[in-house]
């Protein structure tokens, strides 16, 4: 398929209220954005002929600009269509504006952003603009070649991340992460050589620490399963929990965003938020029993479960996104008042669900079966997940030495 551009009103709005006009460049269904540092009003926008409305009082001399700037592109993609260069929207973006040899981590990080942005992942995007931040913050300029980041400068930032910025381990590395990425994609642009690649053997390398994962046992589940002097809140708080761990863990954001629609033949079938994976599970007589107490409120087919998600406005990612985070909040503050009215010292979030759920797995599940359930696409993911929860070899080579 051969790349196209044409010019468009990106509908992200300045801090007074404007919004940017960009040139879109396409390519097998995904696209680069080149702002071209001129801000209008929404309605000074004609969507249907692509150009700045006469309501605008600059509107010439910007449509002007406008016509200019695309002919530009269409000009700089007939060259690279004629060298039969098989680039991807962002490569021929870069070819464009920028030589390769001048392209520095900021511009990869700028483009990596735009583009999670366009596929509305906003977690992501909120993450990754972030750990940008710690970047530019260090280095005091965002003009950082990919080839002035080597293994000294690397042992440099860390320390800086958690000494001055006082960053735990995990944080830290997660910035790293992401450098690691944006070069991994500058050595196969050949912006870089991989010859100096700081990573890796002989490099930078980038080990997360053991994290402890501890689950509710089977009694505190039962506990969970028969307590009675809860607040209508605080039930609501459990039932989302239980909801989760019955389905083997399942994502807050998945459980908020279940519809009755996805309820049929007694099998629940959903996509994944966070791989767009296609998942059909078996509904569990508890999980049933959760659904029927919710039946009452049911507004239709189409309606969700569980109120957090009613009143979201489905066409903002931003605005999924927020109220997701919010009820999160709610909900593990809530989680907490029960865990404490019960004596379960444990912290119980909804994340512990999952956690829950495969320490009651243990080992007696085949991890193929435990990785369809966990929804993982690679089985070592799986396996290494579940070594948080298999302790009864361990526990039993330890009393065969100290019981005698």
């Amino acid at each position: 398929m051969s790349a196209s551009a044409q010019i468009v009103l990106r509908k992200k709005k300045n801090s007074k209220g404007l919004y940017p006009l960009a040139i879109r460049i396409t390519k097998n269904r995904r696209s680069s954005y080149k702002h071209i540092g001129h801000y209008i009003d929404l309605e000074d926008w004609d969507d249907k002929n692509l150009k700045v409305k006469k309501s605008n009082p600059d509107a010439d001399n910007l449509n002007n600009l406008l016509s200019s700037k695309l002919s530009q592109v269409r000009k700089g993609l007939m060259n690279l269509q004629s060298e039969n260069t098989d680039l991807s929207a962002g490569q021929i973006k870069r070819n464009i504006y920028k030589p390769a040899s001048s392209l520095t981590l900021f511009d990869y990080a700028k483009e990596h952003l735009e583009t999670i942005e366009a596929e509305k992942k906003i977690n992501r995007l909120t993450t990754d603009t972030a750990l940008t931040t710690y970047i530019w913050a260090f280095h005091k300029s965002k003009n950082l070649k990919f080839q002035d980041i080597n293994g000294r400068w690397l042992k440099k930032f860390y320390t800086y991340l958690v000494g001055s910025r006082a960053l735990s381990e995990t944080s830290a590395l997660n910035v790293f992460v992401l450098i690691r990425l944006l070069y991994n994609r500058a050595v196969v642009d050949k912006v870089v050589s991989k010859d100096i690649y700081p990573f890796g053997k002989g490099g930078f390398k980038i080990k997360f620490p053991d994290t402890h994962k501890i689950g509710l046992s089977k009694k505190e589940i039962l506990i969970f399963e028969t307590i009675d002097n809860l607040t209508e809140i605080e039930r609501h708080s459990l039932d989302v929990w239980l909801y989760s761990f019955y389905f083997a863990g399942m994502r807050i954001s998945d459980v908020l965003f279940t519809k009755w629609s996805m309820i049929h033949d007694g099998r629940l079938h959903y996509r994944m938020g966070k791989n767009n994976k296609i998942v059909s599970l078996k509904i569990p007589v508890k999980a049933l029993a959760i659904l029927k107490c919710y039946e009452i409120e049911k507004n239709g087919n189409d309606d969700f479960v569980f109120p957090e998600m009613k009143m979201a406005d489905l066409s903002n990612p931003k605005d999924i996104y927020n109220k997701i985070k919010v009820a999160t909040s709610k909900l593990n503050n809530n989680l907490k008042v029960i865990a404490k009215k019960i004596g379960i010292e444990k912290k119980v979030t909804m994340h512990i669900a999952r956690h829950t759920f495969g320490n009651i797995a243990g080992d007696s599940i085949h991890p193929l079966m435990l990785q369809k359930l966990y929804r993982h696409s690679d089985l070592k993911t799986t396996i290494n997940y579940q070594s948080n929860f298999i302790h009864k070899e361990a526990d039993d080579a330890l009393d065969s030495v100290v019981n005698f």
